[in-house]
């Protein structure tokens, strides 16, 4: 496949002079004081890789950077996680010889770690971030770790910019602060100057970035791997996750509402779901393609900041993961499981992915810094559930006890007894060598092939409903609205130029600021088509797996809580009973009903839809009740369906909510009508609750 090289400042975006964007300084070195030419590229053998290892700039900077923190993940601290198992729905020999895709019905257990990226261990559960979604699937042929995130792309092509990205979105140098967000200048300003992220700006600028729940988003491998099948004939693929549950997301003002009354949302939302038995599953599928394919595309597979449209490549399921038991100890499993992308098996192997080649050193290097020993393997969450056999020995915190005389290979001593130790299989991994670039020189360079930085973002905006495109502009308004350097706000306007012009108009308007020139792109981008699977709302999702808040008093009607569980039962979905007093109430004729939350503890924003079953005196009380109020007021400003009884009225009327098709009387079959409405929401409604954009 023929490529031209583009040049070695392609990373930094160019101003109409040539100049380049970012402010001067003093010549930039090594730890050592070597004088470094190049720090946006990665050495790689030809113009599209592999990276080398003799790259000392690039093995300098990652090294440090993993040891920055200890013990705590430097990224991905904030998680949760769960066992489960993997079941294969559909066979591919054909494609690969990887173990766990050779028979239809066979199962694998697997531990699953979802996280935020940006956040610490004590940060909140349901900040704008990114998810982080890795699996570690226990094969008869050892570990393979699917480690990827819950949007598709990421915001850099080489992995030489990981430390960069990640120091500019943690909290300022100078002052520590802000915590798990990235609405500040050092995100902005580096993020402007690579306008490769772009892409990926969008995608955490959407209702991606604020997901309802780690049950109901998807999850992606991210690069371009290889399947490789018996014979070794290879394909180029790339990894799902679909859940069942269907994507959700929250609105930003329920997100930050979430994060105060419930900082572990998320964490609580798996658990409960996997004590309450309604285990949640994905299902794994997979885009299959080849190097003729590849080579007709407007972008390049190899491209991180890329993806494959659905459209073009449509996903096959071949497999489902069901996570069903939750960690007996949360450091012991969670904090300890160590997640390698270099841990693969044979049937997979990797592509010249430039990010992809730089974190299969990375890992491995953070791993023994944060677990402080090379043997941190033998940990029970990490160690393989097949035969495990080598000639690596002693260490730090070493738990086994190795036999025989040989602890080096080759060796003559008896090949049928213990003393020889293992030897290597035809069986074993092989590299697949058919799709290395012949390498005619070493250069930090990137392919012209990794130049178009916007046409993808244009999809991903051209193909949002009219909804989702609103969040996604007065994500980007509030995110520049906490920056406080004009000329990074006046760089990032003058980038989003590139992607959509009307967007970046009305991000300016919000601004109260004169729209800047575009910033000459590095290469022209195109119109992509449309692509629905990129939008959230063009899915309808089904109401199982959410959650119905029922607001009590005393003399309420329990035949109507009653018909409310009994719908929601039905629906799959959960109920909470929320009560002035978290004793419960008295119902009318008689009996007690047990609340499980008190009001100022359980606002509607932790739930998809309310119902009020309230006595007339009741809601003359809770009207006087801010808690109250706010849970009214939030469901209708979030546009949930809300349910009531008639007695309900006088709380209704002091919240001034508007009726509308989302409001359900519960006399009659109002139960069933509001459950089947948990997963939607009445969009119109923001038009009376916001100002426009």
């Amino acid at each position: 496949m023929a490529r031209k090289t583009q040049g070695d400042d392609h990373g930094i975006p160019q101003g109409s002079g040539g100049e380049t964007q970012q402010r001067g300084g003093p010549v930039q070195t090594t730890n050592h004081g070597v004088p470094i030419s190049d720090n946006q590229n990665s050495l790689k053998a030809g113009h599209r890789g592999p990276a080398l290892l003799e790259d000392f700039v690039l093995r300098e900077k990652i090294f440090h950077f993993d040891h920055e923190r200890i013990p705590e993940r430097i990224v991905h601290a904030r998680a949760t996680g769960a066992h489960g198992y993997f079941e294969c729905t559909k066979a591919i020999p054909e494609l690969t010889r990887a173990s766990l895709f050779q028979k239809k019905g066979a199962k694998i257990p697997v531990f699953a770690r979802i996280s935020t990226v940006a956040g610490s261990k004590g940060s909140k559960d349901t900040p704008r971030d990114v998810r982080g979604f890795a699996v570690k699937f226990y094969t008869k042929e050892g570990n393979w770790d699917l480690v990827g995130n819950n949007i598709p792309v990421f915001f850099i092509q080489d992995a030489m910019k990981f430390p960069d990205l990640i120091h500019a979105v943690k909290p300022e140098a100078d002052r520590g602060f802000p915590q798990a967000a990235s609405a500040h200048d050092t995100f902005w300003d580096f993020v402007s100057l690579m306008p490769e992220s772009m892409h990926m700006v969008m995608w955490a600028m959407s209702d991606r970035g604020i997901p309802r729940s780690l049950r109901m988003m998807e999850g992606f491998g991210i690069h371009t791997f290889r399947l490789v099948n018996a014979k070794g004939e290879a394909t180029m693929v790339k990894f799902h996750w679909k859940p069942k549950l269907g994507v959700q997301s929250t609105t930003w003002d329920e997100a930050v509402k979430i994060s105060g009354a419930d900082p572990d949302y998320h964490r609580r939302d798996l658990y409960d779901a996997i004590q309450a038995g309604n285990f949640p599953e994905w299902d794994l599928g997979i885009q299959v393609f080849d190097e003729a394919w590849a080579d007709k595309q407007p972008y390049d597979v190899l491209d991180p900041t890329k993806l494959i449209p659905e459209e073009d490549v449509p996903v096959q399921i071949i497999g489902r993961m069901v996570l069903d038991r939750y960690p007996d100890n949360f450091f012991a499993e969670t904090e300890q499981v160590a997640f390698l992308p270099s841990n693969i098996v044979p049937g997979i192997d990797f592509s010249n992915d430039p990010l992809l080649q730089g974190r299969l050193f990375s890992y491995l290097d953070t791993q023994k810094s944060r677990l402080g020993t090379a043997n941190f393997h033998q940990i029970p969450i990490n160690a393989p559930k097949c035969p495990m056999h080598n000639f690596q020995r002693d260490g730090m915190m070493q738990t086994q006890v190795p036999r025989g005389r040989a602890n080096y290979e080759p060796n003559s001593l008896d090949e049928a007894g213990e003393d020889a130790g293992p030897r290597p299989s035809e069986q074993g991994f092989v590299s697949i060598a058919a799709f290395a670039e012949p390498a005619t020189e070493k250069r930090r360079i990137r392919p012209e092939t990794f130049a178009d930085h916007f046409s993808q973002a244009r999809q991903f905006f051209a193909s949002q409903t009219a909804v989702e495109q609103n969040h996604i502009i007065a994500a980007i308004v509030f995110e520049l609205s906490k920056v406080q350097l004009k000329h990074v706000r006046k760089r990032v306007l003058a980038q989003l130029r590139n992607i959509d012009e009307s967007m970046a108009s009305r991000i300016a308007d919000g601004l109260g600021m004169d729209l800047p020139p575009a910033l000459p792109p590095a290469k022209a981008p195109v119109d992509m088509a449309p692509s629905d699977a990129l939008s959230i709302l063009k899915h309808q999702a089904p109401t199982q797996g959410r959650c119905l808040g029922i607001l009590v008093s005393d003399g309420a009607d329990g035949s109507v809580v009653e018909a409310l569980k009994s719908a929601a039962k039905a629906a799959g979905a959960a109920v909470k009973i929320i009560a002035p007093k978290v004793a419960g109430v008295q119902l009318k004729g008689g009996g007690k009903l047990e609340a499980d939350e008190k009001i100022d503890g359980a606002p509607s924003v932790l739930f998809d839809a309310i119902a009020l079953v309230l006595s007339t005196e009741g809601a003359e009380l809770l009207a006087g009740e801010k808690a109250a109020l706010d849970f009214v007021s939030d469901a209708y400003a979030h546009c949930k369906a809300i349910g009531h009884t008639d007695g309900a009225k006088a709380l209704l009327d002091k919240a001034g909510v508007i009726h509308d098709g989302f409001f359900f009387n519960l006399a009659g079959g109002g139960a069933k009508a509001l459950t089947d409405k948990l997963s939607s929401r009445d969009w119109s409604r923001e038009k009376k609750v916001k100002l426009p954009l």
